[in-house]
């Protein structure tokens, strides 16, 4: 019976993740595609794009302006079948819907791949290395850095070091685009110690050592960036969450019996910890996959978010909803693989046995 409980709960939760990503992915459309008004910019691009192409033809120039204009209206009509504008926007979005989900992601509108494809899958592939690259390297350190600082922190409460982690907190007010334009003054335009933004020098050195320098030489800025960002108000949320469990009283015996202080935080701080600090770092891979817009812009950092901006943009759909619908996967696959690690990690919770016991 347990066996058959865990599964059904398995398949309950899948089928509601499920759920939740078609109900984003269809706002997601409706928004990209601004509830059909795209339809209306689609069409007058349409009509300029036949007219210029009629008056550039000689040979239709000579015709009478009724013919001209029967050939016009019927180029029109042609193309807009060609897209599907001549159906209601509500019908094809339900369409989009089902190719979004199956992840049938078409062709892009205007954006292409630096190798001239206009396959939406193939423009987001090229430009996923160079955001996983960058935020992968960033997100971890300051994962890693926050939770190790919290806890030297937290066996020194009220110390120097602490009360400056606390005083440096506000820093994390501003977002990490906004310390990159400094940074960039700083150490781009004033000293220029570093590049100003791009992923590599160029033209690219063709020697892999080479490269690999000059990729390290422009992560430095956009990574101390986000540092300076978040840093410290994760150390400062981390320090206080172990500062929590470590004022509990099975803490205080545990201290009382003259363990030591490492086997404490082991057994009694970090294991307690799990579950959060699972969480945190899932959704700190997570959002490798969404990159940053603005940042990514601030750097000209080739990555996804500077698609995504270049996408909204130039209202290319197509590209803005395969993002979203990549990101909503891996949310739900996340959020379900949680569901099972809090299972194995946490004993006080059971998956499957009733109202409030159940993840």
């Amino acid at each position: 019976m347990t066996l058959l409980r865990i599964l059904r709960y398995l398949i309950v939760r899948a089928v509601s993740l499920f759920l939740t990503v078609v109900v984003g992915v269809y706002i997601a459309i409706l928004i990209a595609n601004m509830g059909g008004y795209v339809d209306q910019i689609r069409k007058a691009q349409i009509r300029e794009q036949v007219g210029s192409a009629v008056q550039a033809d000689r040979s239709l120039r000579l015709l009478p302006p009724a013919e001209l204009r029967r050939v016009i209206d019927q180029r029109i009509e042609l193309e807009e079948q060609r897209l599907g504008l001549d159906r209601p926007f509500i019908l094809r979005s339900f369409n989009y819907l089902g190719d979004a989900l199956s992840l049938s992601l078409g062709r892009a509108e205007r954006l292409t791949s630096d190798k001239g494809s206009r396959q939406v899958r193939a423009i987001i592939l090229e430009r996923l290395p160079a955001t996983l690259v960058l935020f992968g390297t960033a997100d971890l350190i300051v994962f890693f850095a926050a939770i190790l600082a919290a806890l030297f922190l937290s066996r020194r409460y009220g110390g120097f070091l602490d009360r400056a982690v606390i005083a440096l907190v506000p820093t994390s007010a501003a977002p990490a685009w906004f310390y990159g334009i400094f940074l960039i003054l700083i150490f781009a335009s004033l000293l220029r110690l570093l590049p100003f933004g791009g992923m590599v020098d160029v033209p690219p050195p063709e020697s892999a050592p080479a490269y690999a320098l000059s990729l390290v030489r422009h992560l430095i800025l956009p990574i101390a960036a986000i540092l300076i960002g978040s840093i410290f108000i994760a150390i400062y949320n981390w320090r206080t969450f172990f500062l929590i469990y470590s004022s509990e009283d099975y803490v205080e015996v545990a201290k009382a019996k003259g363990l030591p202080s490492g086997a404490i935080e082991r057994r009694y701080i970090l294991r307690p910890t799990l579950p959060p600090i699972i969480t945190s770092f899932a959704f700190t891979l997570i959002s490798l996959w969404s990159g940053a817009i603005i940042l990514e812009t601030v750097f000209n950092w080739p990555g996804l978010g500077r698609l995504l901006f270049q996408a909204i943009g130039l209202f290319d759909t197509p590209v803005i909803v395969g993002s979203v619908v990549i990101y909503a996967y891996l949310l739900a696959v996340t959020v379900f693989l949680l569901d099972i690690l809090y299972a194995l990690v946490d004993p006080r919770v059971k998956v499957g046995e009733g109202r409030g016991k159940s993840v």
